[in-house]
């Protein structure tokens, strides 16, 4: 109508699954968007394509916990395990491992961090149903639960610590005997005998496709996508005028940073040092699989999520500490197949090469386990939305409404004074 103002014009840096629902989130609050992508959106090259399909509402445990300095020197020395980092890549890692010790040193520590985690966490297979529903892909949200599974009951118990954060935070469970377990997944190796359901986690078939269809659906309510990188903002006393791309300067009222693990140096630009690293993940993809888990599980032994997602059986998980420019370790896909062919006997032996994709990406890791979600100390038209770790995609559509309410000046539905990015000083 004449005389009203034009809506403000917010540009989304990174198109993975924050950006992607982000963009979507304003849109269907009024904005113009645009959405600043190099790469395909849900392609092999993001976080987001080969995550481990999981929303997860228990996902409240951080990475560091009491005790864990006593490993540092093992996960120096072992590069296959669980756990990694590449000794040449130490001097530049050892400031944030400083801190993601000390973020675990103390229980009351790791409470915090798994109490902040909740709410954003507590009801992500809901908004993702209702997110891709809107999409026109419903389909790619499924809620059979989450199966967590040990080779006995000791073995759960060894992990009192994640399962009490966990009963503290009001997530529940169903505990699964020998016989239940071998009738819910009869495909499962022998050696698991005991399980827990969590019931409220779901999972998403095909987390790449459902990206991609985030942002197809973004441009359809009117998004422009710029396939060109982020190298900073033009600000003028403290307001924002511009993002500058490598293409050219995009005229804006807001912005949002939500380029994953390649955000540091765009919240440098916007005035905050955050201590962000990559937490380089793999995974291992059997196409067509026979045989796999009825429900997505993790087996306590390995600390893998396995799921049967659209075109096969995935296998996701590790963690190797190696900065953005190292390349694959890709023994390291290798042991998440082989753990795969243990853990479903009935998989072809031996597996045809051309049947297993392998797979590795880049999560945004802060040392606390928490992500970085607020206004930017240099401007507050700028957003910072990013350093989810392992928990980007059950988290996403939760953190896409927070900035929206952020940008819109609407009272948070939490407090989000521990993500804040000027939190590591």
């Amino acid at each position: 109508m004449a005389g009203q103002p034009a809506p403000l014009h917010v540009v989304v840096i990174g198109a993975g699954i924050i950006g992607a629902a982000t963009a979507v989130e304003l849109l269907a609050d009024g904005y113009r968007v645009s959405v600043v992508e190099p790469a395909e959106p849900g392609g092999e090259q993001a976080a987001s394509y080969g995550n481990g399909c999981w929303l997860s509402p228990a996902s409240i445990v951080p990475m560091s916990v009491p005790g864990l300095w006593r490993k540092v020197p093992g996960f120096l020395a072992d590069p296959l395990g669980p756990l990694a980092i590449r000794v040449t890549y130490l001097p530049r890692l050892l400031p944030w491992l400083i801190r993601y010790v000390r973020a675990g040193a103390s229980l009351a520590k790791v409470q915090a961090i798994a109490r902040a985690l909740r709410p954003l966490l507590a009801d992500a297979p809901l908004r993702h149903r209702r997110l891709a529903a809107a999409t026109g892909v419903g389909e790619l949200i499924e809620q059979k639960g989450l199966l967590y599974v040990f080779p006995s009951r000791a073995d759960f118990e060894a992990e009192a610590l994640a399962w009490r954060l966990r009963r503290e935070n009001g997530i529940r469970w169903i505990e699964i005997g020998e016989d239940e377990l071998r009738q819910r997944e009869p495909d499962l190796d022998r050696r698991y005998t005991f399980g827990v359901l969590v019931e409220e986690g779901g999972h998403c078939t095909d987390p790449g496709g459902y990206v991609a269809a985030l942002v197809r659906h973004a441009e359809a309510l009117g998004a422009r996508v710029h396939r060109t990188h982020a190298l900073g903002f033009a600000i003028e006393g403290r307001r924002l005028a511009a993002v500058r791309t490598g293409s050219r300067d995009i005229v804006c009222d807001r912005a949002v940073i939500a380029a994953g693990a390649f955000s540091k140096p765009l919240a440098l630009a916007a005035g905050d040092r955050v201590s962000l690293e990559t937490e380089r993940g793999y995974h291992a993809m059997i196409l067509g699989a026979e045989t796999g888990p009825r429900t997505p599980l993790m087996p306590s032994d390995r600390r893998t999520s396995n799921t049967l997602a659209r075109g096969g059986l995935r296998i996701a998980g590790q963690v190797e500490l190696a900065g953005l420019a190292a390349q694959p370790n890709w023994k390291r896909a290798e042991i998440l197949r082989d753990f795969a062919l243990r853990t479903y006997p009935k998989l072809p032996r031996p597996l045809p090469p051309e049947r297993v994709r392998f797979w590795m990406g880049h999560r945004p890791a802060t040392p606390d386990s928490l992500p970085c979600i607020g206004p930017a100390s240099g401007s507050p038209d700028i957003v910072h939305a990013f350093g989810h770790g392992h928990v980007g995609l059950a988290a996403g559509a939760t953190t896409a409404r927070l900035v929206a309410d952020i940008i819109g000046g609407k009272p948070p539905a939490f407090d989000l004074a521990p993500y804040a990015p000027r939190r590591f000083g």
